[in-house]
């Protein structure tokens, strides 16, 4: 009990004492994780769309995905570094690979669950294809859609912490710290930001995810609900935005040290 409580005030200090680093990281990760969700719905919502379309390639691609997801996090960043060298491209690369299935393998069964009769009565109408897909099929599919965007989120958030390893920075640093030096405080400083960021974006899309369900009568949402979804968003906006505030004003600062130390020389 007592080392518990030894460790519990040690990470109360780091995160006291190291508050400016856990926010340049929080942002890092949240930069990271946001980039690599966005680009895996571009990426996986359209490709899941035209699998439908061609059901006989949708096993081998299928099977590709699913094959790279069974490649270790660490070895995929390894791999990517020789072709896209260390830093963020080769980890939103990464985080990217790593929540496409979760979103190809939804979209896909989710339109092909869509019952037969509906898709029917809609060409019955007169509707085209693509009219039956947007009119029809995504809006009755999209409950299972934003079910694998929720699963791909917290696996990207999680793997997200890997990319320290290679320069990207993010809340894997100070994890990655920890285990050199044996400090079970530093860990608890990068895990427990990593885990309350994967947490709040489960709840997010869970309630966009219940709301999306066919045939549920919707409650409106309070206003305390709204004020928090909407404080949350803003949050992740400022978080997005802010690190890239940073990462100007440390390419000025580099560059300003840069110019005293040249002008240091000619003198």
């Amino acid at each position: 009990m007592i080392c518990i409580n030894s460790l519990w005030k040690e990470t109360a200090d780091v995160f006291v004492n190291k508050w400016n680093d856990i926010g340049r990281l929080l942002l890092e990760h949240m930069y990271l994780s946001l980039v690599a969700i966005a680009l895996a719905i571009i990426i996986a919502v359209p490709l899941g769309i035209y699998l439908t379309r061609h059901k006989k390639l949708a096993d081998p691609i299928m099977g590709i995905a699913s094959a790279i997801q069974t490649i270790p996090s660490l070895a995929l960043l390894v791999f990517l570094v020789p072709f896209i060298g260390t830093g963020k491209p080769p980890a939103i690369v990464a985080l990217t690979i790593y929540g496409l299935l979760p979103i190809l393998r939804n979209t896909y069964l989710g339109i092909l669950g869509v019952n037969r009769s509906i898709v029917e009565a809609g060409i019955g109408m007169g509707m085209t294809s693509r009219q039956v897909l947007w009119i029809v099929q995504l809006p009755l599919a999209l409950s299972v859609i934003m079910g694998g965007i929720r699963t791909a989120a917290v696996l990207v958030i999680g793997v997200a912490t890997m990319a320290g390893l290679i320069g990207a920075g993010g809340l894997g640093d100070f994890i990655f710290r920890g285990l050199q030096t044996y400090n079970s405080a530093l860990i608890l400083a990068g895990a427990i930001p990593s885990a309350i960021i994967a947490i709040v974006f489960d709840q997010i899309l869970k309630r966009v995810e219940n709301r999306a369900k066919p045939g549920i009568k919707r409650k409106k949402w309070s206003k305390g609900a709204k004020i928090s979804l909407v404080s949350i968003l803003v949050l992740v906006i400022a978080a997005v935005s802010g690190f890239g505030i940073y990462q100007s004003k440390q390419k000025e600062n580099t560059m300003a040290s840069c110019i005293i130390k040249c002008n240091k020389h000619k003198k």
